[in-house]
């Protein structure tokens, strides 16, 4: 897959989580850390994060050299994509715990590998494994305040 809209497309697909889970309720109903965002911000925040993933899989998919970043990228996606029904769905932050140290350091070798074959692409999802150390920390704290 070369196209932009292609991999913007594969990069949004962990977003059905979301949907095929909303819990606003359960969410507010948890004791959360003074400094955990409004429910409000996580779409606008994910949008961009599921943009900017998009655009950086496109720049290594230009690439003659960048299949095996995009095997790692691929594979990303599915830890993307299982965080939100263990956390929502089984309402198990303890497990989303665990589910999301394995995704942060998938996201760190994929940035890696992406800034390997493209600076820009790497730069791109820097973002994205800033909001996955975040959103590890915040899933820490909702863990430890709601056992």
């Amino acid at each position: 897959m070369k196209s932009l809209l292609g991999w913007l497309g594969l990069s949004f697909l962990p977003a059905a989580g979301g949907i095929a889970f909303p819990a606003p309720d359960y969410y507010r109903a948890l004791r959360r850390p003074s400094w955990a965002p409004p429910p409000w911000l996580f779409g606008p925040a994910w949008t961009l994060l599921y943009t900017l993933m998009g655009i950086a899989a496109w720049r290594v998919a230009r690439r003659p050299d960048g299949s095996g970043a995009l095997r790692l990228y691929r594979a990303h996606l599915v830890l993307n994509a299982a965080w939100t029904p263990i956390f929502f769905g089984l309402r198990r932050p303890d497990l989303a715990l665990a589910e999301i140290a394995a995704l942060w350091l998938s996201v760190l070798i994929t940035t890696l590998a992406f800034l390997r074959r493209s600076t820009v692409a790497g730069v791109l999802l820097l973002p994205y494994l800033a909001w996955t150390s975040f959103a590890a920390a915040l899933n820490f704290e909702i863990w430890r305040r709601n056992r």
